[in-house]
């Protein structure tokens, strides 16, 4: 089996807590049908047309917020961060990664953006000092599951895909990173997947992140 040495993580829903559930929250905070947000921004031909271009970096947050209150029929401001209020730190997840980083492993983080002004998904993360190298969609103009994104970020990695373990909540976004010979994991429950990587990077991570004990946490 290859040696792997590379782990690359999603960021919301896996360095995080799940998307849904806050989704969901909004929904109820403003009075909302369950699954308003889903079906009006992310299944209607046209808001997934502007939330493409909102990961590409080319339109702002605030226009993808203009949009997407009147489509919900609700207040614009800072609408991103209402609907993602509910969004903590995933500790399993972020424990994880640091324990693999420290076993040598190199760590990076490849987000699709959601805008990063009026509300920044990744601020208090301290990315660029935690992890080896963070790949933002907007920054590079191309998102997720674009196969160009998954050969910059391992240009980035300094690794080949071969040597890389690749995380995200998302099944549609894994098949590029595997055509790369990159091995992936869907993301669906953090114990589940942190297991999943100590098999992989033959690294022991549940042990770290558990104080020592891996039958608890």
């Amino acid at each position: 089996m290859t040696n792997r040495t590379g782990l690359i993580l999603d960021f919301g829903g896996v360095l995080t807590t799940p998307l849904l559930p806050a989704v969901l929250a909004f929904e109820q905070r403003e009075g909302l049908a369950e699954g308003s947000v889903i079906n009006a921004l992310y299944l209607d031909p046209e808001g997934t047309r502007v939330t493409h271009e909102l990961e590409r970096g080319d339109i702002m947050q605030d226009q993808w917020n203009a949009h997407a209150a009147q489509s919900l029929g609700v207040r614009p401001d800072n609408l991103m961060g209402r609907i993602f209020a509910d969004l903590r730190p995933e500790p399993l997840m972020l424990s994880a990664a640091q324990a693999a980083r420290e076993a040598g492993v190199r760590v990076g983080v490849l987000s699709n953006s959601v805008g990063l002004t009026p509300w920044n998904l990744y601020e208090g993360y301290d990315l660029d000092e935690r992890f080896d190298a963070v790949l933002i969609s907007e920054h590079h103009r191309i998102r997720k599951p674009d196969p160009s994104i998954f050969r910059l970020m391992l240009d980035m990695m300094e690794l080949p895909g071969e040597a890389c373990v690749f995380v995200d909540d998302s099944r549609h976004y894994l098949p590029p990173a595997a055509d790369l010979g990159t091995e992936t994991i869907l993301a669906e429950d953090p114990k589940q997947t942190v297991s999943q990587l100590e098999a992989l990077l033959d690294v022991p991570l549940l042990g770290a992140v558990c104080g020592g004990d891996r039958r608890g946490g």
